[in-house]
C-alpha cells in the first residue's frame, strides 16, 4: 500500500435511542408493525403452552362451553324455565357462552401476561402492548374451533342463520377490544399490585352473571336497559345471539351504549398502559 493511499473510513455505529411515549394515547402502531414476527411467535407459543401436555389438546375449546351449556340447560332452562326467547335452550346457551368464554379466557391471559413474562421484560426491549395483545390474540384459536361446535349445533336444530350474520365480525371485534382494553388495565395494574390476580376470578364470576349469559336482557326492564348497556359484554352476548340465530330485533341502543363504553374502556386502558410502560421493568 502506498504511503498516499487513503485510509477506509469506518462507518458509525447506528444509535437507536428509546424514549418514553409523547403523548399518553401514542399507541406505537409502527412498532408493533416493525416487531409483527415477534407478536406471531408470541401468539404461536401461548397456544402451544396452552395444551402442552394435555390429553386432549384443543379438545378443550369444546368441551368447556359444551359442558358448561349442558349445566345451564339443565339447571337454568330445564329446572329454572328461564326464558330463552323461543330458541333450543342449548343453542340460546352456547351462543352467549361463545364470546363469553372468549372474554373471560383472553382477560385472565392478558392480565398474566406481564408478570409472567418478567425475565424477558427486563432483558430485550420491544413493545410491551406486545404482550397483552397476544395473549387477547390467541384465544381467537380457541374461539373458531368452538365457533365450528355451534355451526354443528345449528346444523341439527335446523337453525339457519339470516343476513344479520354478517354483523358477526363486528360483534366479534368488540369482544376482542373489550378484552384488550380491559386487560391493559389490569395488566398494568397487576405488575404493581399482586392482589389483581386474586381479585380476578371473583370479577371474571361476577361479571357473568351481570351479562345476559344465562338469561336474556330482556328480563331487564325496557327504562333501565341502556344503563345495563353500560356493561360492554351485554351488547357483545345479546349481538352474537341476533346475529347467529337471526331472531328478533337486534340489541339496538343497549348494543349502541355498550359499543361506546369499549371505545372508552380501550383507550383509556391503552393511555394507562402507556403511562406505565416506562415504569413497567423497574416494578415487575
Amino acid at each position: 500500500m502506498s504511503a498516499t493511499a487513503e485510509m477506509p473510513v469506518l462507518a458509525k455505529p447506528a444509535v437507536l435511542r428509546i424514549t418514553p411515549p409523547p403523548r399518553w394515547v401514542a399507541l406505537p402502531l409502527g412498532e408493533l408493525w416493525a416487531y409483527r414476527e415477534l407478536l406471531y411467535f408470541f401468539v404461536w407459543r401461548d397456544i402451544k403452552i396452552r395444551y402442552k401436555q394435555t390429553a386432549i389438546g384443543a379438545a378443550w375449546a369444546i368441551l368447556q362451553p359444551f359442558l358448561t351449556m349442558v349445566v345451564f340447560s339443565l339447571f337454568f332452562g330445564r329446572l329454572a324455565h328461564i326464558p330463552s326467547n323461543g330458541l333450543p335452550y342449548p343453542i340460546f346457551y352456547y351462543s352467549a357462552l361463545l364470546p363469553w368464554m372468549y372474554f373471560a379466557a383472553a382477560l385472565q391471559n392478558a392480565t398474566n401476561t406481564i408478570v409472567e413474562n418478567q425475565r424477558l421484560i427486563t432483558k430485550v426491549y420491544f413493545p410491551r402492548l406486545a404482550l397483552p395483545l397476544s395473549a387477547v390474540a390467541s384465544g381467537l384459536v380457541d374461539f373458531g374451533i368452538s365457533f365450528a361446535m355451534f355451526v354443528a349445533m345449528m346444523a341439527y336444530y335446523r337453525i339457519r342463520p339470516g343476513a344479520a350474520v354478517l354483523w358477526l365480525p363486528a360483534f366479534l371485534l368488540l369482544a376482542v377490544l373489550t378484552a384488550l382494553g380491559v386487560g391493559l388495565w389490569l395488566s398494568a395494574l397487576n405488575a404493581i399490585y399482586r392482589d389483581v390476580r386474586y381479585v380476578l376470578p371473583f370479577l371474571v364470576q361476577f361479571w357473568m352473571f351481570a351479562s345476559p349469559v344465562a338469561y336474556p336482557s330482556s328480563l331487564v326492564p325496557e327504562k333501565w336497559r341502556w344503563l345495563y348497556g353500560l356493561n360492554p359484554m351485554a351488547g357483545v352476548i345479546e349481538g352474537f345471539r341476533w346475529s347467529l340465530v337471526g331472531q328478533g330485533a337486534p340489541p339496538g341502543r343497549l348494543l349502541l351504549v355498550s359499543a361506546a363504553v369499549v371505545v372508552v374502556v380501550f383507550l383509556s386502558g391503552a393511555a394507562y398502559f402507556q403511562k406505565m410502560e416506562t415504569t413497567i421493568a423497574d416494578v415487575v
